[in-house]
């Protein structure tokens, strides 16, 4: 009898269990050599699906295929039973039990526990360990003794196919002494505990191995949702292997630096652009590690970071460069000019991915497993975000991106946009990822946070390597090009009052950028001026918009800029994230300083005036008080302008003002929470040594100089994890620029038309193209936003159950983007 994995409709073929288990085990081996774990990946792979040996599995199967006649004695109901049959537990009881009694410091515990948890989670996300509930007590105890009535784990030793016992027994059964994938694994695992491994229980010995666990249940993730979906679509699997070759950094070596040849000294501050491009080209043969490259804004990170990548990656033979961006705002902007120096026509595969935001629904179809975006494209750009996310975040979905990021060069742009609870978690992630799994990281920024230098450091702060440019000060002189001017009033500026400011500024200079805290004050200033200036010089920024959409308003501004066209522009903070745009004065709302000196880099950014100015005023009334991060950041500013600096743009200003900011929010970096039953910890701690847990008993192992147990509770600590304070639904919007498309994109009807199609025959490629570039059209909402449209019969799901919505176009505005209330004519696609 043949033991059935998959089944394939299009043309009835099957994927036998052997296949399956040996095909994932080979690409997770190559997923986990990334940190010399090539055996411990390879037996993840061959037991992830072991349980799948199991009759009751077969019967299930078979039965969903019209394998089993419906009168047959074996027939069952696939609907009613899918999801039901467990096919995981028995390859976590094999792999627990070969390995649990070696080691008289429970060496083989912690491994096979460690290995064992991989196996067990791999279709839920990474299962807790330690219950949140504390009455339900240690899960992963309950999961590995579970019965063979439940489990089938002797059914399935006895139904295996020979090969693949022959395969364990090789790797788990050693003729003498220990095996060679506990001594791979465990030569891994102790650098992580330190020195005193035995009695290690430190809150960040216990992040980096449940860490570990994480990466390795990355690899297996990976190396199953590829396998399934390669046998679904085979042209998949030589898409990959023509991928999986390391790439060539001499050809986008060569292009770059054939493109910044082509660059002319037209003013001083062209001179000091390319100083700062050779500091960087000079540094990339420097060792692995993380580096820190402080930038005034207007300083030309984005040439000098991709050349410093590019040399560094061949230096070091890296896999992929990654940009992780704050917002979505500026990736289009940053894709377009690293792929107009880098990428050519006939190049076979792109160089470069942009990943916007996820469109993926957290509960994942079949469909949007096999489709979704593992980055495996040389060049990634992508959010902090899905950065985040991938790092920390519940389920399968976005994990499996994170093995991806070892052996890599990771680009953060504007670092101090990092989620000021995530700080501690983001510390211990990045160097786990530098120092265990071969990567290098680069902080760019005008306004360096000081991550190596945290209040808490016992919970995790970065061991920065270097600073890239030599002489920061003399930098920050040379390139100064603003003043920042304090025009706050005790009672405030009224609506009126800024309409005449930005008037006034405007028709001083011609061109006048107003940046906002909240989207209300953006519509209201972009209102009160509609009917005071020509329409054709007004703009308005917002998330509200589709980043397609923010990037036609982006060309039209740079346009008329370039033009010398006036320009008046209402923002929100989108803007100042590294958005290259030059206006001759800016407008900016009382911030953290930090966002105030962003905004100074929209203005006179090209140098072209002798100096200009940032006009700081304070609304008369603002709704900040949900957003944490820019209502704290205000106090903290008005505290450093009573301080007397002549130049709060100096890197010391900034300092002091990240040196109050840390030590006020010092108690939220570790990302403070409640559990399920309400009693307060923090991710760091649900995440590491969960000390708090009436169950733990690593302290009674530290007395008896055994190995700590992992004890996290990993699937609580991912569903409270959210990488920005409120969850976000993407909405699709029908909006298409004027701007011809390319010849492989879709028109938004098209995207629109292939994730609603209900065709018996799945296409895979087309739905997957479909969900890349919906990224483009899509807006994010908070869930009171995502509440009154769907009262509004404003969206609609694609297919039942898809979790990917669009909106109706009568609530798409041509000025302000996606509406709650009626704006336009009706027209739909028959979804």
């Amino acid at each position: 009898m043949a033991f059935i994995a998959h089944h394939r409709d299009t043309d009835l073929q099957i994927q036998t269990v052997a296949q399956h288990l040996s095909e994932t085990g080979e690409i997770c081996r190559i997923f986990a050599k990334k940190i010399n774990l090539e055996q411990t990946g390879l037996i993840l792979g061959l037991l992830h699906d072991f349980g799948k040996y199991s009759q009751s599995f077969q019967n299930y199967i078979q039965s969903a295929q019209g394998l089993i006649d419906p009168d047959d004695v074996y027939f069952v109901d696939a609907k009613a039973n899918k999801g039901k049959i467990d096919h995981a537990t028995a390859g976590a009881q094999y792999l627990y039990e070969a390995l649990k009694n070696y080691g008289e410091q429970g060496q083989g515990e912690l491994c096979g526990q460690l290995l064992a948890l991989c196996i067990a989670s791999h279709h839920s996300g990474l299962i807790d360990v330690l219950a949140a509930d504390f009455n339900k007590g240690n899960i992963f105890n309950t999961r590995i003794q579970k019965p063979e009535d439940k489990a089938h784990l002797q059914e399935c030793r006895n139904n295996a196919d020979p090969e693949i016992i022959d395969h364990l027994n090789q790797l788990l059964k050693p003729a003498e002494g220990t095996p060679p994938l506990l001594k791979e694994l465990l030569q891994k695992i102790f650098p992580l505990l330190g020195p005193s491994h035995e009695t290690a229980n430190t809150t960040i010995n216990s992040f980096n191995v449940g860490f570990l666990t994480r990466f390795l249940f990355s690899c297996l993730i990976d190396a199953d949702r590829l396998n399934s979906a390669e046998f679904s679509e085979p042209h998949r699997l030589q898409e990959r292997l023509s991928k999986s070759v390391k790439p060539n950094w001499n050809i986008t070596i060569t292009r770059l630096e054939n493109k910044l040849s082509t660059f002319s000294i037209r003013n001083p501050i062209d001179t000091i652009r390319q100083n700062i491009s050779l500091d960087c080209l000079n540094k990339a043969q420097e060792k692995q590690g993380i580096y820190s490259l402080t930038v005034p804004t207007g300083g030309g990170k984005t040439y000098a970071s991709l050349r410093y990548a590019l040399h560094h990656a061949k230096q070091h033979q890296c896999e992929h460069i990654f940009y992780i961006i704050p917002f979505t705002s500026i990736i289009e902007q940053n894709a377009q000019v690293i792929r107009e120096a880098i990428e050519h026509p006939d190049d076979i595969y792109p160089w470069v991915l942009e990943h916007h935001s996820s469109i993926e629904p957290e509960h994942q179809t079949w469909q949007s497993k096999i489709c979704a975006e593992n980055w495996d494209t040389p060049i990634v750009i992508t959010t902090m975000v899905q950065f985040l996310e991938a790092l920390f975040s519940g389920g399968t979905k976005s994990v499996r991106r994170l093995h991806q990021l070892a052996n890599s060069v990771l680009i953060f742009d504007e670092i101090q946009t990092l989620p000021i609870n995530c700080t501690h978690l983001f510390c211990n992630a990045l160097n786990f990822l530098v120092e265990q799994a071969n990567s290098t990281a680069l902080l760019c920024t005008a306004t360096q946070p000081l991550l190596n230098q945290l209040d808490n450091s016992e919970k995790g702060q970065l061991t920065l390597t270097a600073e890239l440019i030599s002489d920061v000060g003399s930098l920050f002189d040379d390139l100064k090009r603003v003043h920042i001017k304090n025009c706050c009033k005790p009672l405030g500026w009224s609506l009126n009052e800024i309409t005449d400011l930005t008037i006034e500024q405007f028709e001083l200079t011609g061109s006048c950028l107003t940046i906002v805290n909240t989207k209300q004050w953006a519509q209201d200033l972009y209102l009160s001026c509609q009917n005071k200036i020509d329409i054709d010089a007004l703009f308005h920024l917002s998330t509200n918009q589709c980043p397609a959409h923010r990037k036609v308003i982006l060309a039209k501004i740079r346009q008329r800029l370039e033009n010398h066209q006036p320009v008046m522009c209402f923002s929100t903070q989108l803007i100042e994230a590294g958005v290259d745009v030059d206006f001759a004065n800016v407008i900016r709302f009382l911030a953290g300083l930090d966002s105030i000196a962003q905004a100074a880099g929209r203005c006179n950014r090209n140098g072209k005036q002798a100096t200009a100015t940032i006009f700081v005023i304070n609304p008369d009334h603002e709704n900040t008080k949900m957003l944490a991060d820019i209502d704290k950041g205000k106090a903290i500013t008005e505290r450093i302008m009573s301080e007397g600096f002549d130049d709060l743009l100096d890197p010391k200003a900034m300092a002091r003002y990240f040196y109050y900011y840390f030590f006020q929010r010092s108690e939220d970096m570790d990302y403070p929470c409640k559990d399920s039953q309400k009693n307060t910890t923090s991710l760091l701690a649900l995440l590491s040594n969960n000390k708090s847990h009436p169950c733990s008993l690593n302290d009674d192992r530290s007395k008896q100089r055994k190995l700590p147990r992992l004890e996290q509770s990993f699937m609580e600590a991912g569903n409270i994890f959210k990488a920005i304070d409120a969850p976000t639904q993407a909405i699709i919007v029908n909006y298409q620029s004027s701007n011809e498309l390319s010849n492989d994109q879709l028109t938004t009807e098209e995207i629109i038309i292939a994730l609603c199609s209900k065709d018996k025959v799945f296409d895979a490629e087309l739905y997957f193209q479909a969900l890349k570039q919906a990224q483009k059209y899509s807006v994010n909402v908070f869930p009171n936003v995502f509440e009154k449209l769907l009262k509004n019969q404003a969206i609609y799901e694609t297919q039942p159950g898809s979790g990917i919505y669009c909106l109706h176009e009568q609530y798409y505005d041509d000025a302000f983007g996606l509406s709650t209330e009626v704006v336009n004519s009706s027209h739909f696609y028959g979804c």
